[in-house]
């Protein structure tokens, strides 16, 4: 009998999307452009984080948002009532993570050229988004207390592709049996250049320096 030919579909999906990547970080570049992918689990809070944050920087850079979700627009709803900043939704059709073609297509909605900061809210999971690069200059993921200190453990691609990690509502730690520490030096583990900030999107905590990352990232991009 003859052997079966095996063909590796993923891998060269994940080739090409690679290629896109490094092309759309590149016509970003060339335009100004600061692109964040943000991820985390259903429920972590990132659009409320975003909201918080992007209150305090709208004033001093030009900012857009890009929700991602299988179904609904109620996150970009809240994000432009809340800021007035440009917001779209993107429907991903069922499909569990955002690449860098589909991330293109969402950009070729804003107006871009009022635009130095866009931040992509990805679906809600800790798995998929991570395995695909969407051409954005920084990944960043919102870990929640309630979701445990292990989580680094558990999903190690998550945590090695992302430069920052929000550890969101703090204001629970007390009920909750989650060690902040513990938490730190499993994200090393994974990313030892991982930067680590605690926030409560509800309360305000943190967010200042979340912010100020963003404006000194921005700032940087846009100089280098």
């Amino acid at each position: 009998m003859d052997e079966v030919k095996i063909i590796e579909i993923k891998k060269s999906v994940f080739a090409d999307n690679e290629q896109d990547a490094d092309a759309l970080r590149k016509e970003l570049k060339g335009k100004g452009i600061y692109l964040l992918n943000l991820m985390s689990s259903p429920g972590s809070g990132k659009t409320t984080t975003l909201i918080g944050t992007i209150n305090r920087i709208k004033d001093k850079i030009r900012v857009a948002v890009m929700e991602a979700d299988i179904d609904s627009n109620v996150d970009a709803v809240k994000i432009k009532e809340a800021t007035g900043i440009q917001s779209i939704q993107l429907h991903t059709g069922g499909m569990c993570h955002l690449d860098a073609e589909m991330t293109r297509q969402g950009l070729a909605s804003l107006m871009l050229a009022d635009t130095d900061l866009v931040i992509l809210e990805n679906v809600g999971n800790l798995v998929c988004p991570a395995e695909f690069d969407t051409g954005a200059v920084r990944n960043a993921m919102i870990l929640s207390v309630p979701e445990g200190d292990d989580k680094p453990l558990k999903y190690p691609l998550m945590f090695s592709v992302c430069d920052l990690v929000l550890v969101n509502k703090t204001d629970v730690l007390p009920y909750f049996d989650f060690n902040l520490e513990k938490c730190r030096e499993n994200v090393r583990m994974r990313n030892p250049m991982a930067q680590v900030i605690p926030i409560c999107a509800k309360t305000g905590e943190g967010l200042d320096v979340f912010a100020d990352w963003l404006l000194q990232e921005v700032k940087a991009w846009k100089n280098s």
